[in-house]
């Protein structure tokens, strides 16, 4: 797919959701309307992080020198970005709308969870952005301490996400699984050994007909068989590359952001993003692609 029909597809996409999740809400109920509309914002947004522009400054830069034919009136950089702050709340409606249908038919879901920073370590105490709602916490995969947030991933066992919540860094992953479960009833739920937890999994079975299985410490007995395990691990490696595309595609691990409602916002069209990549990838699962910037998540 060109990626001019990619930003045509996503515009559609969005035209057609916004007013699904919407219903009779009015954004606004007094006042001019914006010449740029409201649809063409979250489109430039969702291409723009696609293309790993994850600062509204770039993606208005880009969209300014690229595709200004598609966007004749997009006005100046600092209405474009309070524009985008403003529909934090839009995003993440569509965000969950994509998620709950993309997930719909999961016969699997996978739970992680990976370091969100705010500050460098050594900055941390003088930093006041997002002071009393930040923490520290440990990074087991990179054996550092940061300073910063925890995103809690959910995703099903064909990489598409089901769900996302955010925690301070010392946050329990253990009761993130609560919010993220949430609706997500007579499921099988793979996690690592962060979520082994006797009591948390008699408590997902008897609440909400919840299966957790994760790995076994090694003084531990494994009920399982040795390829049941390794089937498992295999299957439970995919939320890591689930996250390894969020984080290096779309930079998702450093917060650009200085108020929880504008950093909410910018993880919504992070992981709108990144759906509807997987989303774009389906429909064009057997065709043929054109060009270099194509669907490739």
């Amino acid at each position: 797919m060109p990626l001019e029909e990619f930003i045509i597809w996503v515009y559609c996409w969005t035209d057609e959701n916004v007013s699904k999740v919407l219903g009779n809400t009015k954004l606004r109920s007094r006042g001019f309307q914006p010449e740029l509309s409201d649809i063409e914002v979250i489109t430039m947004e969702i291409v723009g992080e696609f293309l790993s522009y994850d600062t509204d400054k770039a993606i208005w830069t880009y969209f300014k020198a690229h595709w200004l034919s598609l966007f004749p009136k997009l006005t100046s950089r600092s209405n474009f970005a309070k524009q985008a702050s403003n529909l934090w709340h839009v995003k993440q409606l569509l965000q969950g709308k994509l998620n709950e249908e993309s997930s719909m038919n999961a016969t699997c879901l996978i739970v992680d969870g990976f370091p969100m920073t705010t500050a460098h370590f050594k900055r941390a105490n003088k930093s006041n952005n997002f002071k009393g709602e930040a923490g520290y916490g440990y990074c087991a995969s990179k054996s550092e301490t940061y300073y910063g947030f925890k995103g809690h991933l959910l995703v099903d066992d064909a990489g598409n996400i089901a769900n996302f919540t955010l925690t301070e860094a010392s946050g329990s992953e253990r009761e993130a699984v609560w919010e993220l479960v949430q609706d997500k009833n007579h499921q099988f739920l793979l996690g690592d050994k962060g979520y082994l937890s006797a009591h948390l999994k008699s408590d997902l079975d008897s609440e909400q007909a919840i299966k957790l299985e994760t790995p076994v410490r090694h003084n531990m007995v494994d009920h399982l068989e040795r390829t049941e395990r390794n089937f498992l691990n295999k299957t439970r490696r995919l939320v890591e590359t689930v996250i390894g595309q969020l984080t290096g595609r779309f930079n998702m691990n450093k917060v650009w952001a200085r108020k929880m409602w504008t950093l909410l916002g910018r993880l919504s069209r992070k992981i709108l993003a990144h759906g509807l990549g997987m989303l774009a990838n389906t429909l064009l699962k057997n065709k043929p692609l054109q060009l270099e910037h194509v669907i490739c998540v």
